[in-house]
């Protein structure tokens, strides 16, 4: 009986990728979130909650990251299945720095990241930022954003002062650091900023010059594609289920995920979240169905990044991206 035990154990260890439930075997599928659970969350964990992952022969497991880059990093060295990440860096990761890192589906379908100011701001439009200090992440992409918005609007690019305020946003703006910020997104530092008591105005980059570049998309890496395609697009298949219940329950979705909320790390505030899946929603959907994918998109955001040398080549579009919506 021990021997039968210990050979057990073995076999089940053996099983890897695959996990056994009172519904038959799954396949396990690891997705590293790009941050802690928040509104854009919703639809997986609504999934998971109404059990329509189970339903495809998916066992799906969330991980947060320790830091912005992980889900990409992980996903392209095969540590996860999946992670969430941003197009840009897509782009900048396969052409760059030649990482087998691919899109298998698109989550938000234009920019989040807009610039953000104050309500009673005297600026107008980007080009008034023009001899005044505007507050960024310290990422380069924000920096070529807002030189497109400038210079598109009439302005000097040149004519703008730019300091890295970290992830201290809001309240660099709230203070008077800065007279506006770019790398808030306009689903999170404007909630949160008008949940304390601040009124914002934004601009979105895609009305100054920027493409209209995929904010969210999934990512893995060519192997993993490759082995695990089936599994993939059963998980996708899961998460479009999920998306359709958070479209036509928004209120019993986000109910779901501020129960499986990370209180300890990344508390939620529910009117925050109320708001942001608002703002969400409509930024998610496409006629061709969640998580389509297209050329135009990736080769505008592809001449755009070359325009601003934030990549050095041009990477293949057959290799960046698949079209997972069946």
């Amino acid at each position: 009986m021990l021997l039968l035990s210990i050979m057990f154990v073995f076999i089940i260890a053996a099983c890897g990728q695959k996990a056994t439930t009172g519904k038959g075997e799954l396949a396990e599928i690891d997705l590293m979130l790009d941050w802690y659970p928040n509104a854009v969350h919703s639809y997986l964990y609504a999934a998971i909650e109404k059990g329509y992952f189970e339903e495809e022969g998916i066992k799906l497991n969330i991980q947060f990251p320790a830091n912005p880059t992980d889900p990409i990093n992980l996903a392209a060295a095969g540590q996860i299945t999946l992670g969430i990440s941003y197009q840009p860096d897509v782009v900048i990761a396969r052409a760059n720095q030649e990482v087998p890192v691919k899109s298998v589906g698109a989550i938000v379908r234009s920019p989040l990241n807009h610039v953000v100011i104050l309500e009673d701001s005297p600026v107008q439009t980007p080009k008034d930022l023009e001899g005044k200090t505007v507050g960024f992440p310290g990422i380069p992409l924000n920096e070529a954003l807002l030189k497109t918005m400038i210079k598109t609007d009439g302005g000097n690019p040149d004519n703008i002062s730019m300091i890295d305020v970290g992830f201290e946003l809001g309240s660099s703006i709230v203070s008077g650091r800065v007279d506006g910020v770019i790398g808030a997104y306009i689903n999170h530092e404007v909630p949160v900023l008008k949940h304390k008591g601040y009124e914002t105005r934004y601009f979105n980059p895609v009305d100054y010059g920027v493409p209209s570049f995929y904010e969210l998309v999934v990512v893995t890496n060519d192997k993993t594609w490759n082995e695990r395609e089936k599994d993939i697009k059963a998980f996708w298949r899961a998460a479009t289920k999920g998306y359709e219940f958070m479209k036509a329950n928004p209120d019993e979705a986000l109910a779901i995920l501020l129960s499986n909320q990370d209180k300890s790390n990344f508390p939620l505030i529910e009117e925050v979240e109320k708001q942001s899946l608002e703002i969400l929603l409509p930024k998610m959907a496409s006629d061709n169905g969640f998580g389509s994918q297209d050329e135009t998109s990736w080769q505008e955001t592809i001449d755009w990044m070359m325009d601003f040398k934030l990549i050095t080549k041009e990477p293949a579009l057959a290799e960046i991206f698949v079209n997972i919506v069946e």
